[in-house]
């Protein structure tokens, strides 16, 4: 007796003539794509600096105090030096270009979010400060984390083809 034909096939009864499909593998970007990720990158960073230096203005960020000055000028080089980082990965598709470049601007994203936490900068309640600090400190794990990756592709030897 065989299965009723509105049962799918299971385990012990095959699909007559039909072969399994293997699982696909999403190919990686190509390099245009890659150039076009750090040329819109770039382009992000450039955006931002408009919108932090000129409109709206960070002073429109209703929970930034002025201490926020305290934060803006490494923050500014921070927000440059990514931008001028995306665009030597938009000229230069190397894996050990891209992994120094990552490890010079996580240094100084590093250096963004300690000085957030020195100054705290937010006017906030207690509950969201203590939002704020949790994820300022997720921030430094992921950029320590991100930071050893670079640094494990920078100095590992190339793999063969």
């Amino acid at each position: 007796m065989s299965a009723p034909a509105s049962l799918p096939a299971g385990p012990m009864q095959p699909t007559a003539g039909v072969r399994p499909v293997p699982a696909r593998r999403r190919a990686a970007p190509g390099p245009v794509a890659r150039r076009a990720g750090h040329v819109l990158g770039a382009l992000v960073d450039v955006l931002l600096l408009v919108a932090l230096l000129g409109w709206p203005g960070w002073r429109a960020v209703p929970f930034l105090t002025e201490d926020f000055r305290r934060v803006l000028g490494i923050l500014i080089v921070s927000l440059v030096l990514n931008a001028a980082a995306e665009l030597v990965y938009a000229i230069v598709d190397r894996p050990r270009v891209k992994a120094v470049g990552d490890l010079l601007t996580l240094s100084v994203s590093l250096l963004v979010t300690v000085r957030l936490w020195q100054v705290f900068p937010f006017d906030v309640t207690d509950a969201w400060a203590t939002v704020f600090r949790v994820l300022l400190v997720l921030g430094v794990v992921g950029i320590v984390i991100g930071m050893l990756v670079a640094l494990v592709t920078a100095v590992r030897p190339r793999a063969e083809r």
